[in-house]
């Protein structure tokens, strides 16, 4: 394309208001005659509807507020002394049925003294929880929860 080649269209002058009866725009300038949209500094905001409950305002609103935070699955240490595994994490408790899933959060909560030293890696717990845990001789690690992993096209069941 070359510069010459180009094809302009001329801007079009806007047309003057107000000009008197013959411009085809005079005397009411094309806002027809009295009423709110012929004054000037008029503007309606939005949502307007002519002097009736605007629609937003008609509708009921929504009761509440829903969370989208993933609420924690509550486990106490006397539910620990019946695990035969040493070494607890989400997979562990799962199998065992304590939780839902292995891919929620879970806290863990103090309850019973335990028995003997475990290991446990779980999101959460209370300071009693992990007093009681090394008191036992055991250690809790902080791990995050783990991730459902996505399935592919082959493997989505629907």
């Amino acid at each position: 394309m070359k510069f010459n080649e180009l094809s302009l269209t001329k801007n079009k002058k806007s047309k003057r208001l107000g000009r008197g009866i013959a411009s085809g725009k005079g005397k009411t300038s094309g806002r027809g005659t009295k009423g709110q949209k012929s004054r000037t500094g008029y503007s309606k905001n939005p949502g307007f509807s002519g002097g009736q409950n605007p629609l937003m305002q008609q509708l009921p609103k929504l009761p509440g507020f829903r969370s989208k935070k993933i609420k924690a699955e509550n486990i106490s240490t006397k539910d620990l002394n019946h695990l035969k595994s040493s070494k607890i994490d989400a997979q562990v408790l799962s199998e065992a049925g304590l939780i839902s899933s292995a891919y929620v959060n879970v806290k863990l909560l103090n309850s019973d003294k335990l028995k003997k030293a475990y290991e446990v890696r779980l999101p959460y717990a209370s300071k009693t929880a992990i007093f009681n845990i090394e008191e036992a001789g055991g250690q809790f690690i902080k791990t995050p929860r783990i991730i459902r992993p996505k399935l592919t096209k082959k493997e989505n069941p629907k």
